[in-house]
């Protein structure tokens, strides 16, 4: 779909103008295209530092921001890669630790759009190949590259030799790419495995087993799922991780939720599991807490949005937006952390998302829904989430732009419990309104 990127710098807009009159303006899948690109500007992407490569329908992102956080807890640099970003373009590269500067980023998307023609690259085509350039070029101890949509035939599975894959919790989403099923989605995902590297996977039922085993003898490296080859729980408010090098206990994620735990365990496996950049006990220790990603049960501050917010009310924001975020997000709010409220519930989400799946986990949770549209995308219209708030026998209010929500929610008795969900793309909008920019 059409991402709609904007900048206030006018170089930068210049480049993504030219983008979006030359790309298809909608997601295409297939190597094809971006290994015609990555050609005609020298194959940057064999001149990495060594890879992280991870995958997955959710926890990916957060996945990636431990790895960075235990990486750079023991000194060394990094490159990153992820996607999208929530309020500026930027956000997606990443040199040496640091947002790629706007100057920097108009110079690398020039250059591959001065390239470009006659391919048909997709946005993300072209946002990677401008990755992979300037991650060539800048000197880095490990690079780590989130997978855009699905895997197999991704624009980041063009890297022949990482360090290590791995492959964070799958589920239901994207199935127009990626297939109906459970399985289908897992081959497609298994695709980044590569010879040489492990594959290091979270915990998967008995029905997926043939689709890792099969991605991994193809590529001809092992599969290390959780429970067989590492494993990891939460104990008395510590995260313990085992593996057959031994023990390492650490605090508990700073990221909210428990489904936190079981990406940062991901992170550690992947660490413990490669050869290419060492990494000590003592910064795996104090990656959970230095871990950060924005839009995933992110507390919220009292800024120009939420300023009419009464004291004693809690803002949260999450951009997940399928049956698996939905029940890892309503888990978090437990009985006790809504001490007797429930929830006032502000959502927007895609038309291509299976809003009745998402939103199950929280009947009994919500004491109102209020909807926003996403703007400039297909979105589910409010008559959709008035249908569900109907069966849950509570209210539901439309609203046309955030402010107006957050109105509506601060007259809430008592002090509200505010969870605003639904869409990456409408959690960018929400942080640039309250003025709190990812870093």
């Amino acid at each position: 779909m059409p991402d709609h990127a904007v900048s206030d710098d006018p170089d930068v807009q210049a480049q993504l103008d030219r983008l979006a009159t030359l790309s298809p303006g909608a997601d295409i899948l297939g190597l094809e295209r971006i290994t015609r690109l990555l050609d005609r500007l020298g194959d940057p992407h064999r001149a990495l530092p060594p890879v992280f490569h991870v995958a997955g329908t959710n926890g990916k992102g957060s996945t990636c921001a431990f790895l960075r956080a235990a990486l750079e807890a023991d000194g060394h640099s990094v490159h990153v890669f992820t996607s999208p970003h929530l309020v500026r373009f930027n956000e997606r590269i990443r040199i040496g630790g640091q947002l790629i500067e706007d100057p920097v980023l108009a110079r690398y998307l020039e250059r591959v759009l001065d390239v470009a023609e006659g391919i048909g690259a997709s946005f993300f085509e072209v946002t990677t190949a401008a990755a992979f350039l300037a991650f060539a070029e800048h000197p880095a101890d490990a690079c780590i590259l989130e997978v855009g949509l699905g895997g197999r035939l991704d624009a980041t599975n063009v890297i022949e030799h990482p360090a290590i894959c791995g492959i964070a919790q799958l589920g239901i989403d994207h199935q127009a790419f990626l297939g109906d099923t459970l399985p289908q989605i897992a081959a497609e995902k298994a695709g980044i495995a590569k010879t040489g590297a492990p594959l290091v996977t979270q915990r998967y039922p008995q029905s997926l087993f043939p689709a890792m085993i099969d991605a991994v003898t193809r590529a001809r490296t092992t599969w290390l799922p959780m429970g067989e080859s590492w494993d990891a729980a939460a104990y008395r408010d510590r995260m313990h991780y085992r593996d057959e090098q031994g023990r390492i206990d650490t605090p508990l994620p700073r990221l909210p939720g428990a489904h936190q735990v079981q990406n940062a365990a991901l992170a550690f496996a992947m660490l413990r599991h490669q050869n290419a950049v060492p990494v000590s006990d003592a910064a795996l220790k104090a990656a959970p807490l230095w871990a950060h990603w924005p839009a995933r049960l992110q507390r919220l501050e009292r800024g120009p949005l939420l300023a009419s917010l009464p004291p004693g009310g809690e803002a949260w924001l999450d951009g997940g937006h399928n049956q698996g975020a939905g029940e890892a997000i309503s888990a978090w709010f437990t009985p006790d952390r809504l001490d007797g409220h429930k929830l006032q519930l502000v959502i927007g989400m895609l038309a291509n998302k299976d809003l009745d799946a998402y939103l199950a986990p929280f009947a009994g949770k919500v004491a109102h829904i209020h909807t926003l549209p996403v703007p400039g995308h297909d979105h589910h219209p409010p008559d959709r989430f008035a249908a569900v708030a109907a069966r849950w026998k509570i209210g539901a209010t439309a609203h046309e732009r955030p402010e107006q929500a957050i109105t509506a929610v601060a007259t809430a008795e008592p002090a509200p419990r505010l969870l605003i969900a639904g869409s990456l793309y409408l959690a960018g909008e929400i942080l640039r309104l309250n003025e709190q920019f990812p870093d």
